[in-house]
């Protein structure tokens, strides 16, 4: 599901679960586990395994366990975020291929993000499920007023397209991906933790306390997710794909 592995002092984080890596509650919590057992001052590169860096929420699981699986998913997807968001020390991305919806948050949620292929964005008005704060909140951080665009468009970017907009910040072929991030990682280790990690939180600040005080939203989000109309509108476009797929 999660592989750890140490490399020259950067701790790389190799999602593997299933095709694409999908978000499901067990890789959230996971990963969030994984996030909180590194050494703060530490720096670690979460990638992912196969063709996809993360193709997004399991959509298959939240129609299938309904409200009592989306009360359990909901926050632990937040609380993924964070916990990668909110790691003092530096966390890069190293996007090997698709990154969608949450896929492209979680990588938005790290400082650095190197890219080698596939497609990047947000999809989720979609599928018709509404974004949570934190996850707004992240994308704003990472691109700016670029984030309106890519979330109400539900775009999605190739490797270049990614970086002309600061989602990305450099393009890697494949074979040097993760070579490349690991030594970004090890460059931006040697700044003295104590520097990094203040420097970090300051630049977080703005969006940090737009994530605080939206109880209401959070309440309206989950309502959202929770709603029969939405798991029917998630279950069609989850039969459009395998149409689609039949037809090639």
């Amino acid at each position: 599901m999660l592989e750890t592995e140490d490399r020259s002092g950067v701790t790389v984080l190799r999602l593997q679960h299933g095709k694409v890596n999908a978000l499901d509650t067990e890789l959230l919590r996971a990963i969030t586990a994984a996030m909180r057992e590194l050494d703060p001052a530490g720096a670690v590169v979460i990638t992912g395994h196969g063709s996809a860096f993360s193709a997004g929420v399991d959509l298959k699981r939240i129609v299938d366990g309904g409200q009592p699986y989306v009360r359990e998913f909901l926050p632990a997807l937040t609380e993924m975020f964070l916990a990668v968001f909110n790691h003092p020390g530096p966390a890069l991305a190293a996007v090997n291929g698709h990154a969608i919806a949450g896929g492209c948050v979680l990588a938005a949620a790290c400082d650095v993000r190197l890219m080698s292929g596939g497609r990047i964005g947000l999809a989720e008005l979609t599928v018709g499920v509404p974004f949570p704060t934190v996850a707004l909140e992240i994308m704003r951080h990472a691109i700016g007023p670029a984030a309106g665009n890519l979330v109400l468009t539900a775009r999605l970017l190739d490797a270049a397209q990614a970086r002309s907009i600061g989602l990305i910040h450099d393009v890697e072929a494949p074979e040097a991906l993760l070579d490349s991030a690991v030594a970004l990682a090890q460059t931006m280790a040697k700044t003295p933790a104590e520097v990094f990690s203040l420097s970090k939180r300051q630049l977080q600040l703005p969006a940090r306390a737009a994530m605080d005080g939206h109880d209401a939203d959070e309440v309206a989000i989950a309502a959202g997710w929770e709603s029969s109309g939405t798991r029917d509108a998630i279950a069609g476009y989850l039969a459009s794909l395998g149409q689609r797929g039949a037809a090639r």
